[in-house]
């Protein structure tokens, strides 16, 4: 039983308008699914990722509208980093992110680091990780410059060595040799989850910080994943939740960060033609008799691009 790499990325946006606007238009993901947070339906929970919503590249976000910047602290993930093909996608994304108007943090020929409009930092590093790469299309972006799929997370901890035994003995992550970084494989994909000291100030929960991250199960190995960690006595999971399209368990590992273990599976065609995922609110069953009420509350969005033929 191993997890999968990771299945998605879950951050906070208090703008959902240029949320859109910038990882689709400037980062060129494909939205796969507009819908709502389950927990809290009268806000948006929006999907972005590869032209089929393939887990491993699923950057979604929670809109709270006007919510005041968040800071990366102890216990959160503070930056995404992405696989890309090539030192010449380095050099693509750096003048096309130029062109935008975001401001570059470092760039090196193999690495470029950058933040979302809401101070959400990213990563882009030059792979050579055997996975099949997960590409948006979309145009402007050539298929050998797109992003490829996440490459893992960085977190703050304050003691990683905390983490140890559930990242190793519960969960499978395979240690470096510092233990400051961790990788999670499966049979077809692998990420890495790394740890950096915290800075001095306190961590807050706001707009282009993240919320959450989920490694990926096969379907049929959840309800083992729940019993796993709940045994483990290292975190204590929730029971499994159906989220339609996956179903989820949720836990803080033990240097804080809110993990969550998602299903592969059933996906986002669910309920929705493969070829037109995103480009209308879909709610799952039992929040469909609110649709009125909440298009009513909801802002609408820039109309998310099909992807390119």
């Amino acid at each position: 039983m191993k997890l999968d790499g990771i299945h998605h990325i879950t951050a906070i946006t208090g703008d959902a308008v240029g949320n859109v606007e910038f990882y689709t238009g400037v980062l060129g993901l494909r939205m796969v699914k507009q819908t709502v947070n389950q927990d809290d339906p009268t806000v948006y929970h929006l999907f972005y990722g590869d032209d089929d919503g393939s887990p491993g590249m699923d950057l979604t976000f929670f809109e709270y509208p006007g919510a005041a910047r968040g800071t990366a602290g102890a216990g959160m993930v503070h930056r995404i980093v992405w696989r890309v093909g090539s030192a010449d996608a380095i050099a693509f994304w750096a003048k096309r992110l130029g062109d935008a108007g975001t401001e570059l943090v470092e760039q090196r020929a193999e690495r470029l680091r950058f933040a979302d409009p809401e101070g959400l930092e990213h990563e882009l590093a030059v792979s050579d990780a055997p996975d099949q790469p997960l590409r948006a299309s979309a145009p402007g972006i050539a298929p050998e410059h797109a992003l490829q799929g996440f490459a893992g997370v960085r977190a703050y901890s304050a003691e990683p060595a905390s983490s140890a035994a559930l990242l190793g003995e519960t969960l499978g992550f395979t240690s470096s040799d510092d233990g400051a970084s961790w990788e999670v494989r499966g049979e077809r994909r692998g990420s890495f989850y790394a740890y950096d000291a915290p800075p001095e100030e306190p961590p807050v929960q706001g707009a282009g910080s993240v919320h959450h991250v989920a490694f990926a199960s096969q379907p049929d190995d959840e309800q083992a994943w729940q019993t796993r960690v709940a045994e483990s006595g290292h975190a204590r999971p929730t029971t499994i939740i159906d989220r339609f399209y996956f179903r989820s368990i949720y836990f803080r590992e033990p240097s804080g960060v809110l993990f969550e273990i998602a299903t592969i599976g059933p996906g986002f065609a669910v309920d929705e033609d493969a070829a037109h995922l995103g480009e209308r609110l879909s709610l799952p069953p039992r929040f469909e008799p609110l649709r009125e009420r909440l298009q009513g509350v909801l802002k609408p969005l820039p109309y998310p691009r099909a992807p390119a033929s």
